[in-house]
């Protein structure tokens, strides 16, 4: 018997044991070829009851999330209960049953329609305590959280402290969670922003100037990059690179050397040279003959309707966030890796730094003569 034969049948034999859960993957490799081999768990609790929420900073596909939570929850028999205003709902038993008809028309629509919020409550253990009550006065067996790194440690603590079943659905504009290749709103938060490039372009075009435009991104520098690869800046700055102005100066003045008709830099809000208006004004000191205005897109980046992208991404981890539960996991995140569906522990997707792609930088560098 070959490898592979032998391979085959023993994974077809052991998909087909009766009355387990399957939760754990193993991967193998034979010629190039990937796995994927399904371990047994001891019989997972039943879920009847899943509660789900949104937590921390809105993300357009958030609702698409909900909405996928909510039918795959029915279609497999499971109550769903919707929590309001993130873990304040959960500590003040803000919440209700949701129905199949109770998320129509909600997959275009930006923002949450649950509401969300940042728990300050929720981070001590009278609060978590509080939560607890209300979660088993509903009677529910599972939680799923939608949101960012806050929220996931939010998750990962009340589940540890109370053996709660909870799954994560990465939602957050920035895509800084290791796990998955793409976060629920980071591509709508892209096109915003190209979009508003490709506006502000015009202008800078017709007057000859130089746009200084900050995006969002505290600690990632992933809307930066894309919208700046996206919407043709001359330079990107971010936090995790430490660019120095004299290097941002002498990409300009290459740009003016071949009469570049316009320029945009692109600044990631928590790039360490400052914000801006800071840049900018770094930047008139040494080149005082451009004509230099500055834009800060803000919160425009959250809202709008979620591209198709994030729709289709937020059904198919609101899907398999339930899927996953069924089949007895938990402290986990859903995710989507080479466009396959994955499940991350909690605290590696939140502790493990997601890094910048090196190539883009190249890329960009190239495309901006």
């Amino acid at each position: 018997m070959t490898l592979f034969s032998s391979f085959s049948s023993y994974s077809a034999n052991f998909q087909t044991i009766a009355g387990l859960y399957f939760h754990t993957t193993q991967t193998f490799y034979f010629e190039n070829t990937i796995f994927e081999c399904f371990e047994p768990s001891l019989m997972a609790k039943e879920i009847k009851k899943i509660g789900v929420l949104t937590s921390g900073g809105d993300a357009p596909g958030m609702n698409a999330a909900v909405r996928a939570v909510v039918r795959a929850s029915i279609y497999y028999g499971i109550e769903v209960y919707g929590i309001y205003r993130g873990y304040d709902g959960l500590i003040n038993d803000k919440m209700e049953e949701l129905h199949v008809r109770s998320v129509s028309n909600i997959l275009s629509r930006g923002g949450t329609f649950l509401l969300s919020a940042r728990s300050e409550a929720f981070r001590t253990k009278e609060g978590r305590a509080k939560a607890y009550e209300n979660f088993k006065a509903r009677e529910l067996d599972a939680l799923v959280v939608i949101g960012g790194d806050g929220s996931f440690t939010g998750a990962d603590i009340f589940s540890q402290e109370y053996d709660v079943p909870v799954i994560g659905i990465p939602g957050t504009i920035d895509n800084d969670l290791a796990g998955t290749d793409y976060t629920i709103g980071f591509d709508t938060a892209c096109n915003t922003a190209r979009e508003a490039i490709d506006k502000i372009r015009d202008t800078a075009s017709s007057h000859d100037r130089l746009f200084f435009i900050e995006v969002m991104g505290r600690d990632a520098g992933f809307i930066a990059v894309n919208s700046a690869i996206g919407g043709g800046a001359v330079a990107m700055i971010v936090p995790e690179h430490n660019w120095s102005i004299d290097q941002l100066i002498k990409r300009l003045r290459k740009g003016a050397a071949n009469q570049k008709a316009s320029n945009v830099v692109i600044i990631a809000e928590g790039c360490k040279l400052g914000n801006a208006y800071d840049v900018a004004a770094k930047v008139k000191e040494q080149l005082d003959y451009f004509d230099i205005r500055v834009t800060v897109l803000g919160h425009l980046q959250r809202g709008g309707s979620p591209t198709t992208m994030d729709r289709v991404l937020a059904s198919r981890l609101g899907v398999a966030a339930v899927e996953g539960l069924r089949d007895g996991q938990s402290k986990v995140m859903v995710g989507v890796i080479n466009n396959r569906i994955t499940y991350t522990p909690i605290g590696e997707a939140i502790k493990t730094v997601k890094r910048l792609d090196d190539d883009e930088f190249r890329i960009a560098k190239i495309l901006s003569i």
